[in-house]
């Protein structure tokens, strides 16, 4: 068993960012879902497909949620999840974090929330270039 992988986002975001994951690795190594939450969705239309996703997902050890924007649509859905299913929510997604979540496929939900959260943040960072003369 492993812990399932859905993602809950504005537009295709969610789409985009798996396929670019998985371009990189080369496989996506957990069941994964998305979820696309348009601006003019009907959140408990889009609540019920991501609980459906999140019971097809979770083969017991339960389902890591990620989602773009703490507070947006896409969140509060994801949040909700947490009420009928064994769910850890993290806003903010973005490639790194998704990235260190596909290379830590056999670690337990609370492991890969933390893996998670370190991924997205130590993945973001000023580059900047000098040029001395």
């Amino acid at each position: 068993m492993s812990v399932g992988l859905l993602i809950i986002t504005h537009g295709h975001l969610g789409p985009a960012l798996l396929k670019s994951a998985t371009d990189i690795l080369g496989c996506c190594p957990l069941a994964a879902k998305t979820l696309e939450a348009a601006s003019d969705c009907n959140p408990d239309t889009i609540f019920e497909q991501a609980r459906a996703a999140a019971e097809t997902l979770d083969s017991g050890d339960g389902v890591l949620v990620l989602t773009d924007l703490f507070g947006s649509t896409p969140s509060n859905i994801a949040c909700r999840l947490q009420r009928s299913c064994k769910a850890n929510v993290i806003s903010g997604v973005n490639l790194p974090m998704l990235v260190r979540v596909l290379n830590y496929p056999s670690l337990h939900l609370d492991e890969l929330t933390h893996k998670a959260i370190s991924g997205g943040r130590d993945g973001v960072m000023l580059c900047k270039t000098r040029i001395d003369r």
